[in-house]
């Protein structure tokens, strides 16, 4: 039984990521053929669903799509462009942003808003905009998994784990994983300082982006005081979260339907893709705890380590940077977590170690490779549609250096604060 449950899994993820077929007929088949054979019920697969996760993604994508409608980060790009000294300064300044703005905005939609003003800089210095737009994407892909709600991994490991919003920057009185992503910031954007500071050109004045209002960023502000008000909050409801990102995200789509008539839309343009993604991954997740190979394959880690706990933690982060250097790191972060808790169990040491470790390696490895992660494949459409040809080795060369810098710094501030 295990055999065939490992199988019809590698077998789907594989058909995923070569995009042999519609991810969603994949799926479908999958857990149809689950639940014919007898390996998963129905029961236990509605019971394998995260609704809490379900909740704050489609809460926190309705909040984001309000503040790229609001204008206010094309506002705050151009008005960074206008003071910086020179053009190099000015591209680093933007990917810093680009950086902040993903840490509360889904990585997509980051580079979507910034994007537009790299290119009117590029095209202004008649530069080729390439190495522009993948510091952008990159500085995005890393800051996503700074906050609870900034990327769809951070938002399934909190929720998996029992963290709330406060454990990210400070838990159980140790520096929280915030702060291994700051650090490699810090040691990232020194790769992109090193490769833009040859632009010394002199900015040229870029036409100021108006604000449309700035009630999306009042509500995106008041959801992540109230997400961090709420964590000292002992007993808290196990759907706080869940319902105080709805609940925001309510209050948006009715002052938008009433103020611009446009809710109906946007609804529609909201990510439903990922969101209905998610739940067949859960449920095809689900079938292999249900069966016991996550319990296999933590067992297989523990083994070859020989309970060796850095060893451990090395093989959780880099092989994780690894894979998700090429698949989609939302079916993976969903199989590991169990795996790095059961590992961390079996070593008789806290899960935090290998769990931060998982989400900096699944969220940074993506930017080694143009297909490693969404935001990535995004800036590799709009370039073409530019009239820019993308080389895998072009990314790989800003990716690589970019991504090694900042998960080794993160990867030793880990080790050294949570071993």
């Amino acid at each position: 039984m295990k055999l065939l449950v490992a199988a019809v899994f590698l077998l789907t993820y594989l058909l995923i990521v070569t995009k042999k077929a519609h991810p969603f007929v994949v799926l479908g088949i999958a857990i149809g053929f689950l639940f014919v054979s007898g390996v998963i019920t129905p029961k236990q697969a509605i019971s394998s669903i995260n609704y809490n996760v379900l909740a704050v993604f489609l809460g926190t994508m309705v909040l984001s799509s309000l503040f790229t409608f609001s204008a206010v980060p094309a506002y705050l790009a151009t008005k960074l462009v206008d003071r910086a000294k020179t053009v190099g300064t000015a591209l680093l300044g933007i990917c810093i942003l680009s950086g902040l703005i993903s840490s509360v905005v889904e990585n997509v939609a980051t580079v979507l808003i910034v994007a537009p003003i790299a290119f009117e800089v590029a095209r202004r210095l008649k530069a080729d905009p390439l190495p522009f737009l993948i510091g952008i994407t990159v500085s995005a892909n890393l800051q996503g998994c700074a906050t609870m709600v900034g990327d769809s991994p951070s938002i399934i490991l909190a929720l998996s784990s029992g963290m709330n919003f406060m454990d990210f920057f400070w838990m159980k009185g140790r520096p929280g994983i915030t702060f291994a992503v700051e650090l490699g910031a810090l040691a990232s954007f020194c790769v992109l300082y090193l490769m833009f500071r040859k632009y010394k050109q002199p900015v040229e004045r870029i036409e100021e982006v108006k604000v449309k209002t700035w009630f999306p960023a009042i509500l995106l502000m008041l959801m992540l005081l109230t997400l961090g008000s709420t964590s000292f909050i002992k007993n808290r409801h196990p759907y706080s979260v869940a319902f105080i990102c709805l609940g925001y995200a309510l209050i948006g789509l009715v002052w938008h339907q009433l103020r611009h008539k446009e809710s109906i839309s946007l609804i529609k343009d909201l990510d439903w893709y990922t969101f209905f993604f998610l739940i067949g991954i859960f449920i095809l997740v689900g079938s292999l705890s249900f069966c016991g190979v996550i319990d296999d394959i933590a067992r297989f880690i523990s083994a070859i380590t020989k309970g060796n706990k850095f060893l451990s933690f090395t093989i959780i982060v880099w092989f994780s940077v690894l894979v998700s250097a090429f698949v989609d790191n939302i079916p993976y972060t969903v199989a590991m977590i169990p795996v790095a808790k059961l590992v961390a169990t079996s070593l008789g040491t806290s899960p935090y170690l290998f769990l931060f470790g998982l989400l900096i390696g699944t969220s940074l490895g993506g930017n080694i490779t143009p297909i490693g992660a969404s935001a990535n494949v995004v800036a590799v459409g709009l370039l073409h549609k530019e009239g820019y040809a993308v080389k895998f080795c072009d990314f790989v060369k800003i990716g690589l250096p970019f991504t090694l810098s900042a998960v080794s710094t993160g990867y030793l501030f880990l080790w050294f604060v949570w071993r």
